[in-house]
């Protein structure tokens, strides 16, 4: 059977589009503005990491130049617009979701509850009763004010102290919900107390929730595999993907198509029946510095068939055997990926320390011109007051 063909050009286009990466980066970057963005990208994976700025800001600087940090905590924890959980990894989710989580809720609790009865029997129900009892009583806590006298795990997950291990157990299964963090420290309270009542009290059916998480998941990557849709908000399982895809082909909401890649191979994906009549705008030639964890980045296999971008985080390598760098940031322009940049934020000055452009990416005037513009936004963003090069660097 003959399948429509996306180019790999459109297929650029139709994912960054779907990435929020297409248009100009302006608009006011907090309140409506910023909830709307959150809303498109789905969630924001948050990491401590701040070597230049916390990948969440940084993924929504890249999209929102008016974006200061203060916005996404008014909507966390101020408005309640927001909440904090897990996708693939802690996340910045928008409260509409809510009711799609317990889910989730309800599976990592049966998962976690069983790897810890057999790691930690004795300990188990009366650590889960004593912490909820201590927040009951006297408000939110962290980690740090819970079990003072215990003493660590064995390793592992549960390389925490028992009550450290409950907080999280609690929080995963969804009895308790993160109210804010103090610095990048969760501070934990009560679900009732920080969820909405009108987002707290909904309820789904788990196959309503796994059609939203699929079909959600296929809105916003714009064609995927039955494997992408699971891993996207790694709330479903890959069967339960395959099976959604089977039933969603069967009633003609989505489509076969075949995705051309970067190396010009094809990929079967999904896709909804309109895609090939999508007029799709192209990119704005700007420069970008994205995120490690951005979007568009966080499927790295997928990134590389698309983009032929190869890329890694090299925290956990040892340095004599680094490629580039401790933590380098992806540079996007248009809709290529150009290179990566080494900069870091230190004493006031942001330090850009190397780049490496891709194959066959020439620093012209032109474009070294429009990057040092970028890197100069971003260093007001950063709150840094001067640019420095290093020698080395070719800008």
């Amino acid at each position: 059977m003959n399948v429509p063909v996306l180019s790999n050009r459109a297929a650029r286009h139709l994912f960054l589009h779907k990435h929020e990466l297409s248009s100009r980066p302006s608009g006011a970057g907090k309140g409506a503005d910023l909830k709307s963005l959150i809303d498109d990208l789905g969630f924001v994976q948050l990491d401590s990491v701040n070597t230049f700025a916390r990948a969440h800001d940084l993924v929504l600087w890249s999209r929102k130049q008016q974006y200061r940090p203060k916005a996404l905590q008014h909507l966390l924890q101020r408005d309640r617009q927001m909440f904090e959980h897990w996708t693939h990894d802690a996340a910045i989710i928008p409260i509409e979701s809510f009711a799609h989580w317990r889910l989730r809720f309800a599976r990592d609790e049966a998962r976690l509850a069983g790897r810890w009865q057999n790691d930690r029997r004795d300990d188990f129900h009366s650590k889960i009763d004593e912490v909820l009892r201590r927040i009951s009583d006297d408000g939110a806590c962290t980690s740090g004010q819970v079990g003072e006298d215990e003493s660590r795990g064995s390793g592992g997950w549960w390389d925490w102290h028992p009550s450290k291990t409950a907080l999280e157990y609690l929080w995963r299964s969804g009895q308790l919900s993160v109210v804010r963090r103090d610095g990048f420290t969760k501070v934990y309270d009560l679900t009732e107390r920080v969820i909405p009542a009108e987002h707290l009290n909904r309820r789904h059916h788990p196959d309503e929730t796994i059609d939203w998480c699929c079909s959600g998941a296929l809105d916003r990557l714009g064609f995927a595999t039955s494997g992408e849709l699971a891993a996207f908000w790694d709330h479903v399982t890959p069967a339960e993907a395959k099976d959604w895809c089977r039933a969603a082909l069967a009633d003609r909401r989505i489509i076969e198509i075949d995705v051309i890649g970067a190396d010009g191979k094809p990929r079967r994906s999904f896709a909804r029946p309109d895609v090939m009549e999508a007029d799709t705008p192209a990119p704005s030639p700007r420069i970008r510095v994205l995120s490690p964890f951005d979007p568009a980045l966080r499927d790295r296999k997928r990134a590389e068939r698309l983009f032929g971008f190869y890329y890694r985080i090299e925290i956990f390598v040892p340095a004599p055997k680094r490629q580039y760098g401790y933590y380098v940031f992806p540079v996007m322009e248009g809709d290529k990926l150009i290179g990566r940049i080494d900069m870091k934020r230190d004493n006031g000055v942001l330090a850009v320390r190397a780049f490496w452009p891709e194959p066959g990416v020439r620093m012209g005037l032109g474009r070294v011109e429009k990057m040092r513009a970028t890197l100069e936004s971003a260093a007001q963003f950063g709150g840094c007051d001067r640019l420095e090069f290093s020698e080395a660097c070719i800008m």
